[in-house]
C-alpha cells in the first residue's frame, strides 16, 4: 500500500516487534520521517505486547497518548494509533488478564477519540494470529477458529495501520481495525 507522507514525522511509544519494524520501514518508504518518542510528531504509533501471555505495557502508556494527542491539538492536528491484540475485541478464555489489559486499550483510544476530535485521529489496528517465520502476534490456537483459515502476514497487518496514517483518511476515528482473518467475528465451533 501506497500513502504520502510528505515528511510526517512519526514517533513509537512501546516495544518493538517484527510487526512494528515493518510499520516503521513502511513509513519511512512512504515520506515519514520516524522521530524519537516523546518528540513532537503527526503519527504517533502506541505498541503493546501482541503475544499472550505478556503483560501489556504500564497504565502510563495511556498518559503518554494523552500527552501527545494534547500536543497534537495545540499544533492543529495529528494521528495516533493504538497496535493492540484482537483480545481486545473478544476475549480469550485461556489469557483472561491478556484479554482484559487490552479490552482496556481499546476503551482508552475511544475516550482519546471522543476527547481529541476532530483535530486528532485516534484508532487501534487489532491483530490476531500474524506469522512471519512464526506467530508474532496472537496465539496459535485462534487459527482453528479464523475463517480465513491461516495467520495473517506482516504485510497485511502493516496495510491496515497504513490506512490509518492516510492522509486521505480524515472520517475514521476510534476505531479497531481488527487484522485477524476473521477471528472477532466469533468463533466457528460446532456445538
Amino acid at each position: 500500500m501506497e500513502i504520502d507522507l510528505n515528511g510526517a514525522t512519526v514517533a513509537l511509544d512501546g516495544e518493538t516487534n517484527p510487526i512494528v519494524d515493518a510499520v516503521l520501514a513502511a513509513l519511512r518508504a512512504n515520506g515519514g520521517t520516524v522521530v524519537e518518542a516523546g518528540d513532537a510528531a503527526d503519527i504517533v504509533l502506541m505498541s503493546n505486547p501482541l503475544r499472550p501471555g505478556a503483560t501489556v505495557q504500564d497504565p502510563c502508556q495511556h498518559a503518554d497518548a494523552r500527552r501527545a494527542a494534547v500536543a497534537m491539538a495545540e499544533r492543529g492536528g495529528g494521528r495516533i494509533v493504538f497496535l493492540i491484540s484482537a483480545a481486545a475485541g473478544m476475549p480469550m478464555r485461556r489469557h483472561p488478564r491478556f484479554s482484559m489489559e487490552n479490552a482496556a486499550m481499546l476503551a482508552g483510544m475511544r475516550a482519546l477519540a471522543m476527547e481529541f476530535g476532530p483535530k486528532v485521529l485516534v484508532n487501534a489496528v487489532g491483530f490476531g494470529a500474524v506469522a512471519a517465520e512464526t506467530i508474532v502476534s496472537g496465539d496459535a490456537a485462534m487459527l482453528s477458529h479464523t475463517p480465513v483459515g491461516r495467520a495473517g502476514c506482516i504485510e497485511e497487518a502493516v496495510a491496515a495501520v497504513l490506512f490509518f496514517c492516510d492522509p486521505l483518511n480524515t472520517y475514521t476515528t476510534g476505531q479497531m481495525l481488527g487484522v485477524d482473518g476473521g477471528w472477532t467475528a466469533g468463533y466457528g465451533r460446532n456445538f
